[in-house]
């Protein structure tokens, strides 16, 4: 299986997880997505654009990096999420770190 796909199934987790988590239902999107549309990316056949993670995690009441951070975590494990959310922050101070125009 590829990263692509891995990646996509992960994502397809997190969003199934933190939707029942939190007592929405596919219908719940309606606004957003269809309930078909909702039930392909939790079943890794579709993979969403940004602005539909972010439509998705504002119906959920959720920052779209917080389903992000689930579906990369791997798990929902709180040391798996520290490591992921570590990962980010030293990363971004690296980036921030940075000199001006690179």
């Amino acid at each position: 299986m590829s990263s692509a796909a891995n990646a996509s199934n992960r994502f397809a987790n997190a969003l199934r997880e933190t939707r029942s988590s939190l007592g929405i239902t596919q219908e719940d999107f309606g606004v957003v997505s269809s309930r078909t549309y909702v039930s392909s990316l939790e079943r890794g056949i579709k993979v969403p654009t940004l602005s539909k993670i972010d439509e998705l995690a504002s119906v959920m009441g959720i920052h779209p990096l917080t389903l992000l951070t689930l579906a990369y975590a791997k798990s929902s494990d709180p040391k798996a999420v520290a490591q992921v959310l570590q990962t980010v922050r030293n990363e971004l101070d690296a980036k921030l770190d940075m000199p001006t125009g690179l």
